[in-house]
């Protein structure tokens, strides 16, 4: 009898299915360069899912993670020669980059409380924007610069492929990193921090931990966002990106790494047709207002996410299913 666990995974691998053959079905550059950048965005939002999600750990400076990937891509792809190597290189070195960074900010800020360091978070963060700003030398501030891609990502298909497959490997990957006794360990300090400590497992490690692998993972999605645009600027390391990553999470479903997926497809939809109104009807013009309708609108019906509340529905109908099933073998008796 297939399990439930198995019913997930089939349904899983025929979305990928159908995402992979989509391009070649439709020729659609537009749908094309949107579902490039919903996966993109899933990218993020599931990095950020492991502090929100799984630890317990509100952010206010995750952007500057997605930053470094892309500035250090951009930097690179622009002053050396644009190969594929070149941004496999780029890639890896902005991992390694946000890695580190996140690793000190970790041992930093994360002994304070949560909102302590979400606070320090957002001040650790405004310093890299102002980096940004003034080395103007590498950056050029806040005009920013465009660059070369490698010849290889031309095709827009090409490079839709590319983020498709890092979409999936990054989400098995981090499945395997919160189903492991590592993910318990911190879904437990998420719970009860303080009954965790209890125990004897040192939570700052753990919460270190989870920092890192969200940093890297932001750090491959700001690398892959800078070359879907070939354009760099200070807008990367704003606090819009880390809002975003925040309601992608939290409309989602926090805690569920399909959920920051669905969130990213809900807002990167809901402001593409937003936006596209906003030129057909002047009413739409301040689209940015029905978009913060639509988030309302979304915590009242879906308080849990969307992945959350479906689970919750289809846990209840379960539930009285199995108590008519037990009552009638007591009967029996």
């Amino acid at each position: 009898m297939t399990s439930k666990y198995q019913w997930n995974n089939i349904f899983l691998t025929l979305i990928a299915i159908v995402l992979f053959i989509f391009p070649f079905v439709a020729d659609s550059r537009t749908w094309t360069i949107l579902l490039t950048q919903i996966f993109i965005f899933s990218i993020l939002a599931m990095s950020y899912d492991i502090l929100l999600g799984y630890t317990g750990i509100v952010s206010f400076g995750h952007a500057m993670f997605f930053g470094m990937g892309a500035y250090t891509t951009a930097v690179m792809l622009d002053r050396m020669e644009p190969t594929i190597g070149v941004f496999v290189l780029s890639i890896a070195t902005g991992m390694l980059l946000a890695g580190a960074v996140s690793f000190i900010v970790g041992l930093m800020t994360l002994r304070l409380k949560s909102h302590f360091f979400a606070m320090l978070t957002l001040a650790v963060s405004g310093l890299f924007l102002v980096l940004a700003e003034k080395w103007r030398t590498l950056t050029s501030g806040n005009d920013g610069f465009t660059f070369r891609a490698p010849e290889f990502f031309k095709d827009r298909m090409v490079f839709y492929l590319v983020t498709l497959v890092c979409l999936v490997v990054v989400y098995l990957l981090l499945r395997r990193f919160v189903q492991s006794p590592m993910g318990h360990v911190l879904v437990a300090v998420r719970e009860n921090e303080q009954r965790t400590k209890s125990l004897g497992f040192k939570t700052l490690h753990y919460k270190v931990i989870a920092s890192v692998v969200a940093g890297v993972v932001a750090s491959l999605a700001g690398s892959l966002y800078a070359v879907s645009l070939r354009f760099v600027n200070t807008s990367v390391l704003t606090m819009d990106i880390t809002l975003d990553a925040l309601l992608m999470t939290i409309i989602g479903g926090v805690g569920t790494l399909i959920g920051p997926i669905i969130g990213a497809g809900v807002i990167e939809l809901s402001q593409h047709y937003l936006s596209g109104l906003a030129k057909e009807y002047p009413i739409f013009e301040r689209w940015i207002i029905f978009f913060g309708i639509v988030y309302i609108l979304a915590v009242i019906f879906f308080p849990s996410g969307i992945v959350g509340t479906v689970r919750q529905a289809l846990h209840k109908r379960k539930k009285p299913a199995v108590l008519e099933k037990s009552s009638s073998g007591t009967e029996g008796l």
